[in-house]
């Protein structure tokens, strides 16, 4: 009887995790479409003009800087992150002893557990003001927002790789030893081709988590509506959200285009996702794992 009552309640809990999503993408919904009866979908995601007030003109929501940008610095700082992580990720699951493994685990957690806003901080006093000696502007740059957004993905990416190729390990580098191939022609030449589906999932994971970051990146990128350049301001759909929430009037065509640009944002958060199934499902017709 306490075993089926168990399970109930962990059915229970399951199904409110579900309404709670519906909930969420039906309420972003309904908040953002009143703005597409004054203004055309093809005008809020292609234009790059944002005037939400209109003071020196007529009102604009244009949101194509905005999105360009947070892609840009999601992508930048994933492409920056990824060769440490692969590199970390190879060490942990080959050359490391259990201990190590262990206590290197849990430097990489505490990495994890601290607030974005501290990162933030750190990337002002450290990064920003590097650009800044160079003379990149103020400091504050895309590429600034990049590399420090980058070092938030590494716990993340690092346990990712790591898991998986302790998983290939496993599996394949005793059959290979015993064939008298070593040790590194089986990492580079069959374990990490082999894993490599497994090993973009959790890039293109990392992708979506980045662009969802919204202190740390609204900090160093300089939050100008501006064509993201790698060395100038830009600012990402988040931190528009974040700046822009508290002055919006309710119910005003301001405030349903930043809901209609949190839809644009779960909306793309949901077409990783459903890129992820598909190179795990699709891509590769091998498994290994």
């Amino acid at each position: 009887m306490s075993e089926k009552l168990f399970k109930g309640f962990l059915f229970v809990l399951s199904l409110m995790s579900v309404f709670l999503l519906g909930f969420v993408i039906l309420y972003i919904v309904k908040e953002a479409l009143p703005l597409f009866k004054e203004i055309s979908l093809k005008e809020f995601l292609l234009s790059s003009k944002w005037m939400p007030t209109g003071i020196t003109g007529d009102k604009s929501f244009g949101i194509f800087n905005f999105i360009v940008a947070s892609v840009t610095v999601s992508v930048l700082a994933m492409l920056i992150a990824v060769g440490f992580s692969l590199g970390c990720a190879i060490y942990l699951a080959f050359i490391a002893k259990e201990r190590s493994r262990s206590i290197l685990y849990a430097c990489i957690d505490l990495l994890a557990g601290i607030p974005s806003v501290i990162y933030g901080f750190i990337g002002m006093s450290v990064i920003v003001r590097f650009f800044a000696k160079l003379r990149i502007g103020t400091g504050h740059c895309v590429l600034a927002a990049s590399i420090l957004l980058s070092i938030m993905l590494l716990p993340y990416m690092i346990s990712s790789f790591t898991e998986t190729l302790i998983k290939a390990k496993n599996k394949y580098l005793i059959s290979a030893e015993t064939l008298a191939l070593s040790k590194w022609y089986t990492i580079v030449s069959l374990i990490i081709p082999i894993s490599f589906k497994y090993l973009l999932s959790s890039m293109l994971l990392a992708i979506g988590r980045a662009m969802g970051e919204t202190m740390a990146v609204m900090m160093l990128m300089g939050n100008a509506n501006l064509f993201p350049k790698l060395l100038g301001k830009a600012e990402s759909i988040a931190s528009l959200i974040a700046l822009e929430m508290g002055a919006a009037v309710g119910k005003s065509l301001h405030y349903h285009a930043l809901y209609a640009a949190a839809l644009v944002l779960m909306l793309s958060l949901i077409l990783i996702n459903m890129s992820i199934y598909f190179i795990k499902n699709n891509l590769i017709k091998s498994e290994i794992l």
